[in-house]
């Protein structure tokens, strides 16, 4: 691998126990790809790589050397309604006081259960703290964020 200083900083951070997670993996060309996958066959490497994103897959069948390097596919599905209150809390601390009936009504109006819609209604909750941070997190502050997502959460 080219010793670039991007690359170096990259290699350094990785030979560091832990995870790095690239969403919308499909997006990423073979040459990507190869990239990365030289970055985990490097000496040293100590993180783990999680690819996301609905059609990695196929990606990942266009680079068959990343594709046979791969320990094991997930599939994720939407949250149920009566686990994102748990989900939440795990996720981001604004949520670890709001009420569960709150957010079970967020989810069946607005989220559906898509986590990267949960992703953005946090967004908008921890900008209106920011902007008050004497705020709690209401049915009016979800429903705020809520609508801050317009007509396609």
């Amino acid at each position: 691998m080219p010793g670039r200083p991007a690359d170096q900083a990259l290699a350094e951070a990785l030979a560091e126990p832990g995870v790095l997670f690239l969403d919308d993996a499909q997006r990423l060309s073979p040459p990507v790809l190869d990239y990365l996958r030289q970055l985990w066959d490097s000496p040293g490497c100590a993180a783990a790589l999680v690819l996301c994103g609905a059609g990695s897959e196929r990606a990942l069948a266009r680079a068959a050397a990343m594709r046979s390097r791969v320990l094991t596919w997930h599939q994720v599905s939407r949250l149920d309604t009566e686990d994102v209150p748990r989900t939440l809390g795990l996720f981001h601390p604004v949520w670890e006081d709001a009420d569960p009936v709150d957010l079970g009504r967020a989810d069946e109006q607005t989220a559906r259960g898509n986590f990267r819609t949960w992703a953005k209604i946090t967004s908008h909750v921890c900008a209106a703290r920011g902007r008050d941070p004497g705020a709690g997190v209401d049915r009016d502050a979800i429903d705020q964020a809520c609508a801050r997502l317009g007509p396609y959460p």
